[in-house]
């Protein structure tokens, strides 16, 4: 936000540090789900390659793959001193494949 100047004119907003901890929450996010993608994936083909390993280790890939192509997208865009806000489509494909992650992982341990 802009804060008015004595003199009429605006100021410069200050976006102070809430965009970098933001990219850094993503780069957080990111590499938490690659390790569950690398450990699920693991778990899947631990006792041979089967059927239902394959699948298993196919759709974490394009689980983690899609939150990858957001959240890169979303760490680009936050280095820029005005980042645009997060559209609709992007915030509900990075929290499905999250979700459906987290889903993956309960089924490799349970």
């Amino acid at each position: 936000m802009t804060e008015a100047v004595p003199d009429g004119s605006r100021a410069a907003r200050d976006p102070g540090l809430q965009p970098e901890r933001t990219r850094l929450a993503w780069r957080r996010t990111t590499l938490t789900c690659t390790v569950a993608a690398v450990l699920a994936a693991r778990t899947a083909l631990h006792h041979g390659p089967s059927a239902a390993g394959a699948v298993a280790c196919a759709l974490t890939l394009l689980l983690w793959l899609g939150f990858l192509a957001v959240a890169h997208r979303r760490i680009t865009e936050l280095a820029v001193a005005r980042p645009r806000a997060l559209d609709a489509r992007a915030a509900t494909v990075a929290a499905v494949c999250t979700g459906a992650l987290a889903l993956c992982a309960l089924v490799v341990l349970f």
